[in-house]
């Protein structure tokens, strides 16, 4: 699968179950307020995960990753935090905490590569 393809798919994918996730959280204020902050970033991740697969340009490449790396670590944060808050045991949380921390480091060495592409060749073309 093209790596592009598959953020698309991870990212929708870890959506889905972050939405599911919820419909389950307590019926509280806390809970409900929490919730909403991380639907927010989930749903942000997936729809610009794919907006980041039709850049036109390396620079836009790197702007709209810096999207998607900012709100994938907020979204693992709000997840972290549903933990720390006793709103949601760390058992049930594992499997999608760590999906989460891997499209934030996946995300970023990408977006790490391509900022480091950018400015070689800004460097290259100062140096014609």
């Amino acid at each position: 699968m093209h790596q592009a393809e598959e953020w698309k798919k991870r990212s929708k994918e870890l959506a889905l179950r972050v939405f599911r996730l919820g419909r389950a959280l307590p019926r509280t204020e806390e809970a409900r307020i929490l919730g909403r902050q991380l639907l927010r970033c989930s749903s942000s991740v997936a729809a610009n995960s794919r907006a980041v697969c039709r850049f036109r340009s390396r620079s836009e490449f790197v702007a709209r990753m810096g999207v998607v790396v900012e709100e994938a670590d907020e979204r693992a944060f709000w997840l972290e935090f549903l933990v720390d808050a006793g709103i949601v045991p760390q058992r049930k949380m594992a499997d999608l905490l760590h999906e989460a921390n891997e499209l934030v480091a996946t995300f970023a060495a990408s977006q790490h590569t391509a900022r480091a592409a950018v400015n070689q060749s800004m460097k290259k073309s100062r140096n014609e």
